[in-house]
């Protein structure tokens, strides 16, 4: 066990984790010429499009330092905030991390809301300053940032370059010195902590576990604490790019679990895998429950494809434990579910992952959250409004009541203006503020839980240049002027495009939904009104022009009275065309809604 170090690799996006990764792997022999390629832990082809990380990735190497072989187990994580959640579970497995920050961009909002998540875990932190080969790097000046940030020393900070290769022996040298081996007792019974699971077509459920006392063995009698089934151990080992399979895995090492699970439901990360004949008394701790920031619908194309759906996000919630969702069904969308999300990033990986992993065409709706609306019949018993379409009509209405939060923002001092001016536009209203230290400051807030859902998390990181951490909780519900806002396509309402909104503010939103579908809804052979509504009464109107024919191009010169009695027979075929027309609605147009102020 004394030769076993588990780390993950933490850091702002861009900040060169992936290819520090691929160096370390590199440097220990694990690939071999031919498997090399640039990020070569981003396994999914949207990761390799976008050049993120999405999924944390675990694989293990083995390294002789000293004559003594070491097996080091690396977890790469994500750098985008909006999958913080998967790096809070790599952190979980793990007795060390390597914060990595770039030597041009410095210190970043990710590096330190990581940095607080590996100190609460009680990790051993090992600073590396990297891209040091680049012209614009301010070796000195970041290194005074890292040693004010960690209070360590400026010779523990290691320079290196992950393009070049510079400092990466020292790295491997830094994790076996610095970062303790895996604590736990070999001869109490089995204690695992499963940290992520993967659904595999042939095998069933893929289960990532770390062990923490006694041992594994294939064919053992195990047992999932949180559900209490249990089942037997078919295939045990360790994760290279392959899989490898082992008889056992001990105490402190890290490896995969195959057991033909077949129900995506069955398997909860966060869960204690232990022995079924003899269980451990303890369950871990698991990991915090996800908040979701954004709420959102997403139906399938076909009504049919329902079931197929539920299956399909059962799956990726294996894979992704932060998404959350419940059924739901609405009039012009059949039946589908209403998911939570961290934010619109996650959002739209989640409805790529669905179309190309699982071939489900689905189609997203804007964002909302669940109000209590009150009947002037019975004003004591709350209505639940969880789609814009079940609030009662207007005459009927006592008043409606929306969940309000308290909202915590963390940020540097020289943003506090702007973070301000951003809450008290989205109708926030500060009740207290902190100073941290001189750098930073802790801002509170009590604001509707309406108005972060859609843009205020990425508006809120590009106000602060991506300094601001940000979190919630509920404080109950408070009564407040809402209004529901239509959209009619063609004199049709859209439910799907409907929202409640703030009497104050939907004109304003009414207008820029307009405008932005204006744009968006290809042109037909006839005149497209698009209005927003409140009731009957008519807030904002845009037009989609009819394509025309010229049909008065056969014409040549002649009377003007043969030119207005072919346009007049136009005219009439176009009105008639627009009672009967039908008007497709791009699921670009759905998208497009959430991100009014592009």
């Amino acid at each position: 066990m004394k030769h076993i170090r588990n780390f993950c690799i933490i850091a702002h996006i861009d900040h060169g984790k992936s290819t520090l990764a691929d160096r370390l792997l590199d440097a220990t022999g694990t690939v071999t010429d031919r498997e090399k390629q640039a990020q070569l832990l981003d396994s999914m082809d949207l990761e390799r499009e976008r050049g993120i990380t999405i999924k944390s990735h675990a694989i293990q190497m083995d390294y002789v330092y000293n004559g003594e072989e070491y097996t080091l187990n690396l977890i790469d994580t994500p750098g985008h905030v909006d999958f913080s959640y998967e790096v809070s579970r790599s952190i979980a497995a793990c007795e060390g991390a390597l914060l990595i920050v770039d030597a041009a961009q410095s210190i970043q909002a990710q590096t330190i809301s990581n940095l607080y998540l590996a100190l609460e875990n009680d990790l051993e932190i090992i600073p590396i300053l990297n891209k040091v080969d680049l012209p614009s790097a301010n070796i000195e000046e970041v290194t005074d940032d890292i040693v004010d940030l960690l209070g360590c020393k400026p010779e523990e900070v290691i320079p290196a370059s992950a393009k070049t290769g510079q400092g990466i022996d020292e790295i491997l040298s830094a994790i076996i010195e610095r970062i303790p081996p895996p604590k736990g007792n070999p001869d109490e019974s089995l204690q695992a902590l499963i940290f992520d699971s993967v659904y595999n077509p042939f095998r069933g459920v893929e289960t990532y576990f770390r062990v923490l006392n006694g041992e594994i063995k294939k064919g053992q009698h195990i047992k999932f604490m949180a559900t209490g089934k249990s089942y037997y151990a078919d295939e045990v080992g360790t994760l290279r790019l392959k899989q490898f399979p082992r008889e056992v895995i001990k105490t402190g090492d890290v490896g995969y679990l195959i057991t033909g699970i077949k129900e995506a439901k069955e398997v909860k990360v966060g869960d204690t895998i232990t022995d079924s004949k003899n269980p451990t008394v303890n369950m871990i701790e698991g990991f915090e429950d996800v908040k979701p920031m954004v709420f959102a619908g997403i139906y399938p194309v076909d009504t049919e494809d329902y079931e197929e759906l539920r299956s399909s996000m059962e799956k990726l919630q294996l894979n992704d434990a932060s998404l959350v969702f419940v059924p739901e069904s609405s009039m012009a969308l059949g039946f589908g579910f209403r998911c939570g999300f961290l934010g619109m990033l996650h959002l739209e990986i989640i409805q790529e992952r669905l179309e190309r992993e699982f071939d489900m065409t689905v189609i997203t709706t804007v964002p909302n959250v669940s109000y209590h609306a009150f009947s002037n019949k019975e004003p004591d018993t709350p209505i639940l409004v969880n789609n814009p379409s079940d609030l009662p009509d207007p005459s009927k209405l006592n008043r409606v009541e929306e969940p309000y939060i308290k909202a915590t923002v963390i940020t540097k001092s020289d943003f506090v203006g702007s973070v301000m001016s951003l809450c008290i536009e989205k109708r926030g209203e500060i009740t207290n503020q902190t100073y941290l230290t001189t750098e930073r400051v802790e801002l509170t807030f009590d604001m509707p839980l309406a108005e972060i859902v859609f843009d205020f998390y990425d508006r809120l990181k590009t106000v602060s240049k991506g300094y601001a951490s940000f979190d919630y909780s509920p404080i109950g519900m408070r009564m407040s002027h809402l209004v529901k806002v239509d959209v009619l396509l063609n004199g049709n309402i859209v439910d799907a495009l409907s929202a409640l909104l703030h009497r104050d503010n939907a004109y304003d939103i009414g207008k820029k939904i307009c405008e932005k579908l204006r744009e968006l809804i290809p042109r037909q052979q006839f005149d497209i009104p698009i209005q927003a509504a409140i009731g009957a009464k008519i807030i904002a109107r845009e037009t989609v022009k009819a394509l025309r024919k010229d049909v008065t191009a056969k014409c040549y010169g002649g009377d003007i009275s043969r030119k207005r009695k072919l346009l007049e027979k136009q005219k009439k075929g176009k009105k008639r065309m627009r009672q009967v027309g039908n008007v497709e609605i791009p699921q670009e147009a759905f998208m497009a809604v959430l991100k009014l102020n592009d």
